[in-house]
């Protein structure tokens, strides 16, 4: 990799804290926590225990993120926070971002600014990057989990020497400034550069719309017959073993979205014949079908703030983060196209979606090549555009009714 020889400002000290708050009408709530040998955290919290009573009222915890030591090609900062519910009610589990504040500038949610905007915002319109999520929306009754992970990283080279430089200058200014604070008043405590606020709760679980469905988790397996429309015992022709790929299923849904498993035999061709294919394989099949896209296959991988990236030739891989704002999942493409690029993602994390051969999306590259997903090795696979005239499966995506499961 060509790394290019830059000057930025290097503050003194990294400080990664969390900080527990507001604890109502609940039996227990312990909070665990556990410092890890790192200069660079002040306090680490790896365990959040909860036990809610059985009307249990609403459990909070903020978290603050402050920020005074991010630099191009800084070792990545990963800190979670493991959720456990000790308590005999289900839990649902969410997290908003309150506020934040970049160098002088400050955001708080309110009418306008979302808390979705803010993630976006820090995951991909600053220098560095700033990304979080949670494994599950919600956590059973006696021991069951959820994780909730941050990941802080800036690539050495992100061909945006603009920007980096503007930190750089704008980081030492207010830096200057602040310290000249302290110097008129001794009492002033100097403001870090960046901070940001979550907020990470658990309430008693509620079956509305918006709650997580347990029957439907992400990476669940199920077994599906595609003639009789129903879940089915053993692997057969037609009885196949598909993968629930919903990000986050709600009681809400109606349907659950299914993969095939991509190990199995199916048809093989190049791009130009996807249409005729895929007819091919599922027209027999009494059950809704629609074609695999790679925007389905990003909003899973996304979800891994550590090991899934952008990589580019001569650039500093990238990690992919959040894709759920408006527009950002077209932005995040497009990147990965001006680039020629692809996208790398953990098959340990995702082994489901990992396959010895290509298997194609009904997405285009571009005129001459389309998105294909394939394994590198027994540790990673990759989302890539693949020449056109290449032969890859084609997989199809199953709609199931959840009154046929």
């Amino acid at each position: 990799m060509v790394r290019r020889r830059k000057a930025y400002l290097r503050l003194n000290l990294v400080s990664l804290f969390f900080m527990a708050v507001s604890f109502i009408s609940i039996t227990l709530a312990w909070f665990a926590y556990s410092g890890l040998a790192r200069v660079s955290m002040e306090v680490d919290i790896t365990a959040w225990y909860i036990e809610l009573e059985k009307d249990g009222e609403k459990v909070s915890r903020e978290i603050v993120i402050a920020l005074t030591d991010v630099y191009p090609g800084m070792d990545m900062i990963y800190e979670s926070v493991n959720i456990r519910n000790l308590g005999d009610s289900n839990a649902s589990i969410s997290y908003n971002v309150l506020s934040a504040r970049i160098l002088n500038d400050e955001y708080i949610v309110d009418d306008t600014t979302t808390s979705e905007y803010l993630e976006d915002l820090f995951s991909h319109e600053l220098p560095f990057s700033v990304d979080i999520n949670l494994s599950r929306n919600y956590a059973l009754a006696k021991d069951g989990e959820s994780l909730f992970e941050i990941s802080i990283s800036w690539p050495l080279d992100s061909d945006n020497d603009i920007m980096d430089s503007e930190w750089g200058n704008k980081s030492f200014n207010f830096a200057s400034e602040e310290q000249r604070k302290k110097e008129l008043d001794s009492s002033y405590n100097i403001k870090t550069p960046v901070e940001f606020i979550i907020n990470i709760a658990a309430e008693q679980y509620l079956e509305t719309d918006d709650s997580s469905d347990f029957d439907y988790n992400l990476g669940d397996d199920i077994l599906f017959d595609v003639i009789n429309n129903s879940r089915c015992s053993a692997i057969s022709s037609t009885c196949l073993k598909t993968t629930v790929i919903d990000v986050n299923n709600v009681l809400g849904d109606n349907t659950v979205t299914l993969l095939p498993n991509p190990l199995s035999s199916y048809v093989n061709g190049q791009f130009s014949e996807y249409d005729s294919l895929f007819s091919s394989l599922t027209d027999s099949w009494q059950v809704s079908t629609r074609a695999l896209l790679v925007e389905d296959i990003m909003k899973i991988i996304s979800t891994d703030v550590r090991n899934s990236v952008l990589i580019r030739d001569n650039l500093s891989n990238a990690i992919i983060g959040n894709l759920r704002f408006s527009g950002r999942m077209n932005t995040e493409l497009n990147k990965a196209i001006s680039y020629n690029g692809y996208y790398r993602f953990s098959n340990e994390m995702f082994g489901f979606l990992s396959s010895t051969e290509c298997y194609w999306f009904n997405s285009e590259f571009n005129n001459y090549r389309a998105f294909a997903l394939r394994r590198n090795n027994e540790s990673y696979s990759q989302i890539h555009g693949n020449d056109k005239e290449s032969n890859c499966k084609v997989i199809p995506v199953i709609i199931a009714h959840k009154a046929n499961l």
